[in-house]
């Protein structure tokens, strides 16, 4: 008898994406993974900063106990100098996101006026982060792509980000599809990309033994 359970699954799991990247305004045009045939435009190519949302106008969204950014607020964006042609002397060549990392003066500031927007209190324990990663050409200093994400540092996120950057690195996904991924739900990009974390490395999510060994792991 055939298994039909992972292609329920991965049913389930790309209608649940392509609901929200309906949300998101980031609609996928059919790379490895992602639902094809939708129409919204990709994620915006930052120019730099943006406008920082008001205090208390940004909601927390939750996938089980993961914390999600509001979409209205933190979309995401991305640096246009990371493209398909530049990632191996970018985001795949080790040390690079330091070079472009903005200083905590930049964004300390910044992360105290995500809090308020966020409607957290002063003094709440979390990381001022990029949505879509340093290490996946995410935007570097523009407010829709950075927002004040609660919790200990580091977290459970970043080993997504990590993981996400080896497969494209590797050629297993393109650089659009893991960016609209992490944008749409960090929580489940893995899974929609059909991608997994093992000790071997970042895996095909049903095939354990094909896996993309560890690389560095700049950080998000």
């Amino acid at each position: 008898m055939t298994d039909t359970a992972p292609l329920v699954r991965r049913s389930v799991l790309a209608g649940l994406t392509a609901a929200l990247l309906t949300l998101t305004g980031c609609g996928a045009t059919g790379p490895q993974g992602l639902p094809a045939g939708a129409t919204a435009p990709a994620l915006a190519a930052s120019a730099g900063t943006s406008t920082m949302p008001a205090p208390s106008t940004c909601t927390i969204r939750r996938d089980g106990a993961l914390e999600l950014p509001d979409p209205r607020c933190t979309p995401g964006a991305v640096n246009p100098a990371v493209t398909p042609a530049t990632i191996n002397a970018t985001i795949c060549r080790t040390g690079w996101t330091k070079t472009v990392r903005p200083a905590t003066s930049v964004t300390n500031p910044m992360k105290r006026a995500s809090a308020a927007a966020y409607g957290q209190p002063a003094g709440e324990q979390g990381e001022y982060d990029h949505l879509v990663p340093l290490e996946l050409g995410g935007a570097t200093q523009d407010s829709r792509n950075l927002w004040f994400e609660r919790g200990s540092i580091p977290n459970r996120k970043d080993q997504t980000e990590h993981a996400l950057n080896e497969a494209v690195c590797a050629g297993r996904v393109t650089l659009e599809a893991a960016q609209r991924a992490i944008a749409a739900n960090w929580a489940t990009a893995l899974e929609v990309l059909d991608l997994r974390i093992t000790a071997f490395g970042t895996c095909e999510f049903y095939h354990s033994m094909n896996c993309v060994a560890r690389r560095h792991g700049d950080g998000s």
